[in-house]
């Protein structure tokens, strides 16, 4: 079976109307010219019974509602704004809605101005709103609310999520404007992701999309419609007729061990405690103590016009952490960093080609990547930050509790167990090994293919020119603004170097390094003068695909679609740790927990540590990008 094929995005063309938009490609209004509002409420809430299921649930319970066209987001933040007012505390929503032409940012802004009494959460979604890219986008808009956000082909994305639905918005614009999405593909798909009791509600009452719903297993109803509307169309996923509501699903909260407290450690324990998750972090050598240790590090990405797997979680990952970063409030500090933007240097006319095809391609839209003056390109939102104190902040939760035991081998199991050096024994629902290229040193994991590339970063003294700089640079290496009087700049790549000790000859590298690409910034830091305070040696963990090991631990010596129980694998994230922690930590504790996932099943294929045993068991070569 081929994988999807993933293109760029095109945003919506919108007419305003008065205060209407109205989307030109299809010449349908986003919401209703008599009252938006009010038909949201009627036509979905209503007709799925929401008020009275939200109320119903009990503290530990969640509940998923899907949608074939987010829009203006009016219907998601209506059922957002019901759920908070009925739903008991504890309970959980997450929402999913697939949109081929998302609003740009502005007239999402415009539209959502209407209604001021969703302010609080409109405004959490512009905060948080994803750059038109292929794929999924996970949002935060509140503490118990997530919104997942499918940008591209509803036919395609819908195969690729993979977790029950309890309520269907069947909207989109009116069949006879946009034919291609209501077919037997997609009722096949929400037949798929249904079960016995999941409802749904659309405002058509087109008598082929009620037929094609009952031949997909739907019980369907015409109602009176809407304001003008004669009828619309509600419905109830059934395979018998006589299956009623069944209970909401239980968000479990197990007990986790997390082992390794750098910044996969740090993320992935985040992300667990905020699910309600007992977590307990260990970490001999202390917090970000290894390569998460250096003084600052680099939030960017590689930009590419060719939408692969590899490709994808680059870009989603990218800004999956920016979005982290601003709902964690961090950097807080000149001291901590900053995200005003990372300039790209092209180094040479292939590199310069291929981020030009990006942007031009569209797989990059402005919102992410814009030309800075020919020298290169600016990364927009990224920067520079201390992870140590990025470990640091996510750690301080009431929910984790860090420990310095020294883990020597660990068991599946339910619970799974985790041995001591002292002899004593850890147990937890579930053990999540952050360990990087210590990993291999515990029995039975000599088999995973990781690289262990030797670092060395140069920190230099400031000089009173350098103090002004604001924005970290990427070129052969990078160079970051001085956190406290310091400049990073960095890093040597050496795979057949082990020495932990730092050398002369990399500082030199280094320096050479920016001066051949950055001469004037090696200037004004001195030149030949250059003041080197401090150097680090640190090794990068990197997988033989360039794609990190997040989900559950297979097991090498028997079936690999057999993972061990309770044992998952967060590691192999090379030099772009600060980038694709926060994604993988999303996709672990969701795996974990049992709720929605927050990447497509194409993403969490090409994540899976399992992938190499598949491919060593089929003899298949190593994929390479």
């Amino acid at each position: 079976m081929s994988l999807p094929t993933f293109s760029p995005i095109q945003p919506a063309n919108i007419e305003w109307q008065e205060n209407t938009p109205v989307a030109s490609d299809y010449d349908d209004p986003y919401f209703s010219r008599q009252d938006g509002m009010a038909e949201s409420r009627y036509v979905f809430l209503d007709g799925n019974r929401l008020s009275e299921r939200f109320s119903g649930l009990q503290a530990d319970q969640y509940f998923v509602i899907g949608e074939t066209g987010f829009g203006t987001g009016l219907n998601c933040l209506l059922a957002a704004q019901q759920f908070l007012a009925t739903a008991p505390a504890g309970a959980r929503l997450h929402l999913v809605s697939v949109e081929k032409h998302p609003l740009r940012h502005d007239d999402l802004r415009t539209a959502l101005a209407h209604w001021p009494e969703l302010a609080e959460l409109a405004a959490a979604l512009l905060a948080a709103y994803p750059a038109p890219t292929p794929g999924l986008h996970r949002l935060q808009l509140h503490d118990s609310i997530s919104l997942t956000l499918l940008y591209g082909e509803a036919e395609q994305l819908w195969p690729l999520f993979n977790h029950p639905v309890d309520a269907w918005f069947l909207d989109g614009f009116a069949p006879s404007c946009n034919p291609d999405m209501w077919q037997s593909a997609l009722f096949s798909q929400l037949a798929r992701l249904s079960r016995p009791g999941t409802t749904l509600a659309t405002f058509t009452a087109a008598g082929f999309v009620r037929r094609g719903l009952q031949e997909a297993g739907f019980r369907m109803e015409k109602r009176n419609g809407f304001g003008h509307k004669r009828h619309m169309l509600t419905g109830t996923f059934s395979t018998d007729s006589t299956t009623t509501d069944i209970p909401a699903r239980q968000q479990t909260s197990p007990s986790v061990l997390v082992v390794g407290a750098g910044l996969a450690g740090a993320t992935t324990a985040r992300a667990l405690a905020e699910r309600g998750c007992q977590v307990i972090v260990t970490d001999p050598a202390g917090i970000a103590a290894h390569a998460s240790g250096n003084l600052a590090g680099v939030v960017y990405s590689t930009p590419s016009a060719h939408l692969t797997p590899q490709n994808r979680f680059y870009q989603q990952s990218y800004s999956h952490a920016l979005r982290w970063l601003q709902h964690h409030d961090f950097p807080s500090s000149p001291e901590q960093g900053r995200l005003n933007g990372v300039v790209q240097h092209f180094v040479d006319d292939r590199q310069k080609a291929k981020i030009t095809q990006a942007m031009d391609s569209g797989a990059w839209p402005e919102e992410l990547l814009k030309p800075v003056g020919g020298i290169g390109v600016e990364l927009v939102g990224g920067g520079y930050l201390s992870p140590a104190d990025w470990c640091k902040h996510l750690l301080n939760h009431p929910g984790i509790t860090l420990i310095s035991s020294v883990i020597t081998d660990i068991e599946e199991g339910a619970p799974a167990r985790a041995m001591l050096a002292d002899g004593g024994q850890l147990h937890a629902d579930a053990i999540v090994l952050c360990t990087a290229g210590a990993t291999p040193r515990l029995p039975g994991l000599g088999w995973l293919p990781l690289k262990h590339i030797r670092g060395q970063v140069s920190y230099c003294r400031a000089t009173e020119a350098s103090k002004q700089w604001q924005q970290a640079r990427c070129h052969g290496g990078y160079l970051t603004p001085a956190i406290n009087g310091l400049h990073c700049v960095g890093a040597t790549f050496n795979l057949h170097d082990a020495s932990p000790t730092p050398s002369k000859s990399d500082d030199d590298e280094n320096l050479q390094q920016l001066k051949t690409y950055l001469p004037g910034q090696w200037q004004e830091l001195g030149g030949e003068d250059i003041e080197i305070a401090e150097r680090r040696v640190a090794f990068r963990c990197q997988s033989i695909d360039f794609l990190p090991l997040c989900g559950p631990l297979p097991l090498a010596n028997e079936n690999p679609h057999r993972a061990a129980r309770g044992l998952y694998l967060n590691l192999a994230h090379g030099s772009r740790g600060i980038t694709g922690t926060p994604l993988c930590a999303d996709l672990i504790a969701d795996m974990i927990c049992g709720t929605p996932l927050p990447v497509d099943q194409q993403l969490v294929d090409a994540l899976a540590p399992e992938r190499f045993i598949v491919r060593k068991r089929r003899k298949q070569p190593e994929w390479k990008p």
